[in-house]
């Protein structure tokens, strides 16, 4: 699970009749392979946040990856380095990841409903997923994910750049797919108010295929240690 455009152009409305995680599963897993070659036709920041997280990590760390869909590059660089746990709503999603990351574990689950020990990861790793979940489940998802990280563990994330209520588009990439967001202001307060210090947070644009020139709030924090 992935992208979420900063704003409405191009999207085209429909009414929210199922649940949103079951939105997001069906969407993923009717455009699996079409989203993984459109996600291989350009390149978005990801790497480069990917490889600030590495330099902070201890080799052989355990990073847990929420919304990994299909093993893209961003899972093969964490998993070279690291003990990876990816979780993800789609299983046609699982199954290209277990094929390109066999290294690493792989469990279908709605991350709004994981139940994890606390302070088991050193780096929970969310990108392009917030975007996937209902605004009133962000805020929780975020004290849960300050849960589950060890004291001095990282948060690697993308959050949303405007308010925009929970929405379906009808047509994205083919397929119906839930979207949500707040604005920076909110993401910074939400992220504070859990806990977190940091470390770096801004908002990047980029061009998108089809979606045109795209912004997420990228943000690397820490759980005080």
């Amino acid at each position: 699970m992935h992208r979420l455009r900063a704003g409405d152009r191009g999207r085209r409305r429909t009414a929210l009749t199922e649940a949103p995680e079951e939105v997001v599963r069906r969407g993923y897993d009717a455009i699996a392979e079409r989203y993984a070659e459109w996600a291989a036709s350009f390149e978005s920041p990801a790497l480069h946040w990917v490889e600030a997280l590495l330099t902070r990590l201890p080799e052989g760390s355990d990073v847990l990856e929420l919304g990994c869909g299909g093993g893209g590059p961003a899972t093969r660089a964490l998993a070279a380095h690291h003990r990876v746990v990816g979780v993800d709503i789609s299983e046609r999603q699982l199954e290209r990841a277990r094929r390109r990351v066999p290294q690493a574990r792989f469990v279908q689950a709605d991350v709004t409903q994981l139940e994890l020990e606390p302070a088991s990861f050193d780096a929970v790793v969310s990108l392009f997923l917030f975007g996937h979940i209902p605004r009133a489940k962000q805020r929780p998802l975020l004290d849960r994910i300050f849960d589950w990280l060890v004291p001095g563990g990282w948060f690697l994330a993308t959050l949303g750049t405007a308010n925009a209520d929970d929405e379906v588009d009808a047509d994205w990439l083919g397929a119906p797919m839930f979207f949500a967001s707040y604005d920076e202001r909110w993401n910074r307060e939400a992220l504070l108010g859990a806990g977190f210090e940091l470390d770096d947070a801004r908002v990047v644009p980029f061009e998108e295929p089809g979606h045109g020139l795209v912004s997420f709030m990228w943000v690397l924090a820490r759980k005080p240690a």
